[in-house]
Parts: C-alpha cells; sequence; structure tokens
C-alpha cells in the first residue's frame, strides 16, 4: 500500500469511527496536510475551541498542542477532549509557570496581567485577560492607561503590541522557538529571489522580522489578506502548515516560505494514525481542575467581553 493509498483508508475509518462517538475534529492550520484534510474545522487555536463549544459533539479530537486542548476543555467543560499526541507542547507556553507568574505579581501589585493564549490553564487562572494574536492590540487598548502591564509570554508579540499601542508593557522572556528562527536576513534574500512578492508576518517573529513586512498577522488573518489581495505572490513568515490552506484557498498564487525552518515538530507530531487511535481507545483525555477552569474561563470570558 503507498503513502496516498493509506492515507485514504485511515481517512474513512476515522470518518466512520467520528460518527460512532459523536466526535468533532479540529485541526490548527500549523498540522500536516493531511490531518487539515480529515478535520470537520480548522483555524487558529481559540477560535477552534469557541466554535467547538457551540457544537452538539460529545468528543473534541484536537489536532494541535497541549495547551489548545486544554482551552478547549475550559470552554466545553460537558465535553470529551482528547489530544492525539499527548506529547505535543508548546515551548513558549512553557516559558511561563503559574508559580514564576505569582512571583512576578507580588513584585508589580496592581498590575495588570495580559496572558497570550499559548500558555496553560493554571497561567490563564492566575492571569486577569487572555488574548489572541489578532486582538492582543486590542485587549491592551482596553485597558486603563494608569494601569502596569505584565505581557507574558511572548516578548515578541508583546513587542508588536507595544509598538502598535504605545503603551510601556513589561514583557516576559518568552518565545515560540519556531517564528524565533527566522531573521531578517532570510527575508532579504526571499525578497530579492521573489522581488514583486509581498511579505507576510506572524506577529510571533522578531521585532526586526515584523519590520519588514507588507502585513503582519494571526495565520487566519494571514489567509484572509492573500485571499484578498491582488498580489500573486507572497513571502511567508510563520509555520509551514499554513502553506497547505494558501495554496487551497488561493488558486492561481504563489507563496514561498521565508526560511525553510519554519516547522514545528510539535504541531507534526500528530498524525492519521494518532487520530484514529483516539478515537478507538477515547485517549489520551485532556482535562482542567474545576478551581483552576473557572478562574481560566473568567480571564477568557473578559477578552471575548472585548469587542
Amino acid at each position: 500500500m503507498n503513502v496516498e493509498e493509506k492515507i485514504s483508508q485511515l481517512t474513512e475509518e476515522i470518518k466512520r469511527l467520528k460518527q460512532e462517538r459523536n466526535a468533532l475534529i479540529l485541526a490548527h492550520v500549523y498540522q500536516r496536510p493531511e490531518v487539515q484534510e480529515v478535520a470537520d474545522i480548522f483555524g487558529d487555536s481559540l477560535e477552534l475551541s469557541r466554535r467547538a463549544a457551540a457544537t452538539d459533539a460529545d468528543v473534541i479530537i484536537f489536532c494541535g498542542v497541549h495547551f489548545m486542548a486544554e482551552s478547549a476543555a475550559i470552554l466545553s467543560p460537558d465535553k470529551i477532549v482528547l489530544l492525539p499526541e499527548e506529547n505535543a507542547g508548546c515551548p513558549m507556553a512553557d516559558m511561563v509557570t503559574a508559580e514564576e507568574l505569582r512571583a512576578k505579581k507580588r513584585e508589580m501589585p496592581g498590575a495588570v496581567v495580559v496572558a497570550y493564549v499559548n500558555t496553560s490553564a493554571e497561567v490563564k487562572a492566575e492571569s486577569d485577560i487572555c488574548c489572541t494574536s489578532a486582538n492582543a492590540v486590542k485587549i491592551v487598548q482596553s485597558i486603563p492607561e494608569d494601569k502596569p502591564i505584565i505581557f507574558i509570554p511572548d516578548k515578541n508579540l508583546g513587542s508588536y503590541v507595544a509598538n502598535k499601542t504605545g503603551r510601556a508593557m513589561t514583557l516576559w522572556e518568552g518565545w515560540c522557538n519556531t517564528h524565533d528562527w527566522v531573521t531578517p536576513e532570510e527575508v532579504l534574500k526571499a525578497k530579492e529571489e521573489h522581488p514583486d512578492a509581498l511579505v507576510l508576518i506572524h506577529p510571533e517573529c522578531r521585532p526586526e522580522v515584523v519590520a519588514l513586512a507588507d502585513y503582519v498577522s494571526s495565520t487566519t488573518g494571514l489567509i484572509r489578506y492573500a485571499k484578498e489581495s491582488d498580489a500573486k505572490e507572497f513571502i511567508i513568515g510563520t509555520e509551514a502548515g499554513i502553506m497547505h490552506q494558501l495554496y487551497k484557498q488561493c488558486p492561481g498564487k504563489n507563496f514561498y516560505l521565508a526560511t525553510r525552518r519554519l516547522v514545528c515538530p510539535n504541531m507534526k507530531a500528530t498524525t492519521l494514525d494518532k487520530v484514529k487511535q483516539a478515537l478507538e481507545t477515547m485517549q489520551p483525555q485532556i482535562t482542567v481542575p474545576p478551581d483552576i477552569r473557572e478562574k481560566a474561563l473568567a480571564s477568557l470570558e473578559k477578552m471575548l467581553a472585548i469587542k
């Protein structure tokens, strides 16, 4: 059996099991193409969790990383949440712990903690309000100017937001290993090779890389921009998995990764075999203790209330 036949067979088996379990499959756009194709919904992490919460599915299969499955469990406590690859983590999310954050809050009493959704449930529970890469600017703008801000954990996203809002913030020393690999030299080299291409960059990249962008946004925002733009060529500064949706949704356009190193091993750890196994065994389940869930939910709901 060749690779295409195996993918086809696994896809059919997953569809059958999904119906039996009344399950909904979510896939982040950084996932493998075949995993994205088997999903009912694909997109950014928090938006996936929100849409899943609004369905009548009994089971959520989250093809992503641990903090994303936790967010789904926070928003859907009545559903079983499965993470096909239990060890799919996020190095950036691991760069801040609840204990470390509590210590920083003691140093800065009265500061508002803004937590990027790329954080654990325990850290969200210690935060005042969450944000995504798409709404981080709006969230920070909603905070009274006399309030100091602790922005966690991504210093690159925090720097982008500080530049956009003019707000001085205490930035946590965290970063995305994958996005932080991109250098200005690589973007400029790509621009030399493709002079007519627009540069689309995720704000988790370094400030000096973001400064070279024609457009900066979340993954969903980058896809939308590419679809709506009259341009035909784009240099992409975010994880390689997005290329599948870009080519699928933007026929006739060309896309070039800023660097071939834009591959997240955690996002690529989920396979169709593991999705099938999760549906068969109903494991690994991701749960959040009720006391932590309640506090983490409050920080997410505060964010969702900002229009």
